[in-house]
């Protein structure tokens, strides 16, 4: 609710969220040190990796905004992030579908590797006619999620999500980890390397903390094309999507 911001879509809905650097001692900090996750993707990557930052998205109903066609290496490697040896996880908090703005990707398109990315209504976007070019060799694909589901993908992954047009908010929360030995050349607004501390599985379930967050290292923005948000919860109906 505090650290909190949003970006203009360019169509008059804000696509928000919250990111912070350090994992903290909260529950989602125990999900993000979590065996069952860390180890997965130290499989995938293989190297130790780090939590370079997390995030939660939040889309409110009618009215959350979209993210355009991106790689998420799209932003790293202009964070001195040298290799694409990073990933994300994407954890849905509520159920994840069309109408309420669920992720759409573009399967294998991380071997086509670092598309050049532009600025566009605040967000980092691929270029548009490499994505066009991309889509008729990798048809694009919706990714419905159920309530916990989670998605372990390749930072070269093409990705976006549609605006939120249904009465259901979908949130949605995202970690970030990049490899020991790919640690960024510059010092930046993300996390350099920082062993991470493993917890067991049964560490999420256990944890009590759900509102100390004093040690997550939140991000502040300042730029003109971002806005400072509330995330106190909207109504919301039971409507199926």
């Amino acid at each position: 609710m505090d650290h909190g911001w949003g970006i203009d879509d360019g169509t008059g809905k804000i696509a928000k969220l919250a990111v912070w650097n350090s994992p903290g001692s909260d529950v989602s900090g125990m999900m993000a040190r979590c065996e069952k996750v860390v180890t997965t993707c130290e499989d995938l990557l293989e190297d130790e990796v780090y939590h370079y930052h997390a995030k939660l998205t939040y889309k409110d109903p009618l009215s959350g905004g979209s993210f355009v066609w991106h790689q998420d290496y799209g932003y790293w490697y202009k964070n001195t992030c040298l290799f694409p040896d990073m990933m994300t996880v994407f954890v849905a908090i509520d159920r994840c579908c069309q109408s309420n703005g669920c992720l759409q990707i573009l399967p294998g398109s991380h071997k086509c590797g670092r598309i050049d990315h532009d600025m566009s209504s605040g967000q980092t976007a691929a270029n548009v006619d490499r994505v066009e070019a991309i889509q008729k060799v990798c048809p694009p694909a919706f990714v419905e999620m159920e309530s916990g589901d989670a998605l372990f993908f390749h930072c070269n992954l093409l990705h976006c999500s549609a605006a939120n047009e249904s009465l259901e908010r979908r949130w949605a929360y995202l970690m970030a980890y990049n490899t020991r030995t790919n640690n960024p050349a510059v010092t930046h607004h993300h996390a350099q390397y920082t062993p991470i501390q493993k917890v067991s599985n049964s560490a999420v379930a256990d944890c009590t903390n759900y509102r100390d967050f004093t040690d997550k290292d939140f991000m502040e923005i300042g730029s003109s094309k971002t806005t400072r948000v509330s995330f106190r919860e909207s109504p919301q109906t039971q409507q199926e999507c």
